[in-house]
């Protein structure tokens, strides 16, 4: 199989290693180093115990916006749970382009939208010049982007070389990738402060996408059942997924909700190129680690450059 493009989450993995790593790793002067060490690390780990057969012909590390502003238009809720970014990890944030760039690794980035939306173009350009492309991701939002040549790593204890492709995405939410904004549109996501519709879970959600197959096509149903009292009070049962009468007033009383909650879902594509096939300069990212602080990694680096290179 040919060699995939990895393509990771920047933000994620920073958040996810500055809460998971001690402070204490540290530079020379105490600033904690946490988050870029663990980035870094996780990225290089993927590459050397994950796929080792295949490799990968390049990486792309993605940042983006917070929060796109045309999301919070649709819904001023989204994101507004989340905590505001902790010095300390805003220090490391700002950081992370130049020590990403300094490994020969792509950084794709958007002023507009989100990490997750700068991913997906990237991963759709690979995949319409005949690549594939590996996501390194928690966010599962990205599972809308899973397709026959584009996967998510699976990051789960007990998933070493586990991939999640179309068929995954089925078996976890009942419903294949290109439904994925339908899905959280009805049932929510809760790291992004959507709810969903009123009383409609994830078994209701994917059963009635299954039912009817689309998320426009749920509504149509519910208007028509919902049109009146009587109607509101029955519903043609016999198969999975048939819709309820209580599903369809309250899918009718949120119409507008639920369909916004569905635009924000989608991924958006930016412009973007396909980056050149190119290994990671472990040298030059040994010297700009070094110079950021982190002596260990450094370490690591230069090690890798020397087993690269040509004996």
């Amino acid at each position: 199989m040919a060699a995939p493009l990895l393509i990771a989450d920047v933000p994620w993995l920073l958040y996810r290693s500055f809460f998971a790593l001690p402070k204490s790793i540290a530079d020379a002067e105490g600033r904690p180093v946490n988050a870029l060490l663990g980035t870094v690390n996780a990225i290089l780990s993927l590459i050397d115990s994950r796929l080792p057969a295949r490799g990968v012909r390049g990486v792309v590390a993605c940042l983006g916006a917070e929060q796109a502003d045309y999301r919070v238009r649709l819904y001023p809720p989204y994101h507004a749970h989340r905590e505001e970014m902790p010095a300390e990890l805003r220090v490391q944030w700002q950081k992370a382009p130049a020590l990403l760039e300094s490994l020969g690794w792509t950084v794709g980035d958007s002023e507009d939208l989100e990490a997750d939306d700068v991913m997906f173009s990237f991963a759709r350009v690979e995949e319409e010049a005949g690549g594939d492309a590996l996501l390194v991701t928690g966010d599962r939002d990205l599972y809308g982007a899973v397709s026959q040549h584009v996967a998510v790593a699976d990051l789960g204890k007990g998933s070493e070389d586990a991939e999640i492709g179309p068929a995954q995405v089925r078996e976890r939410y009942g419903v294949p990738p290109e439904l994925v904004p339908d899905f959280i549109a009805l049932r929510g996501d809760p790291s992004d402060g959507l709810p969903g519709a009123p009383g409609i879970g994830a078994k209701t959600a994917a059963q009635l996408l299954r039912r009817y197959g689309s998320l426009e096509e749920v509504l149509e149903v519910a208007r028509s059942l919902a049109a009146t009292e009587a109607l509101a009070k029955r519903a043609v049962r016999g198969q999975e997924g048939d819709m309820r009468p209580r599903a369809a007033v309250a899918l009718r009383e949120n119409e507008a909700l639920v369909r916004s909650f569905k635009e924000i879902a989608t991924l958006q594509r930016i412009d973007v190129r396909r980056p050149p096939d190119g290994p990671t300069d472990f040298a030059s990212g040994a010297r700009v680690a070094r110079e950021m602080g982190m002596r260990r990694l450094g370490d690591r680096l230069e090690q890798l450059a020397s087993a690269a290179s040509p004996s």
